[in-house]
């Protein structure tokens, strides 16, 4: 009686024209709902808003609250208490 020999998973890898078996079984991972667009879209679901939102601001901030000068003299040379 010949010994069976050890089970080699590189040996069915190796032969040419064997599909996957599990192929079928993991499609449903990447079409439809799943594809990597939509996961990415669902991995930062206020980004879009919040960037707009972000923009908005620092155009307004930017256009109608400007510059503020307030305090004009405070950085003056010997302004700051010698006595």
């Amino acid at each position: 009686m010949n010994p069976r020999p050890p089970f080699n998973p590189q040996i069915l890898l190796k032969k040419p024209n064997r599909p996957d078996p599990w192929a079928r079984a993991e499609t449903w991972r990447y079409t439809g709902p799943f594809t990597r667009w939509n996961r990415f879209k669902g991995a930062f679901p206020g980004l879009g808003i919040a960037t707009v939102a972000f923009a908005t601001y620092c155009a307004y901030e930017a256009v109608f609250l400007g510059k503020e000068e307030h305090g004009h003299g405070h950085h003056a040379a010997g302004a700051e208490g010698g006595g």
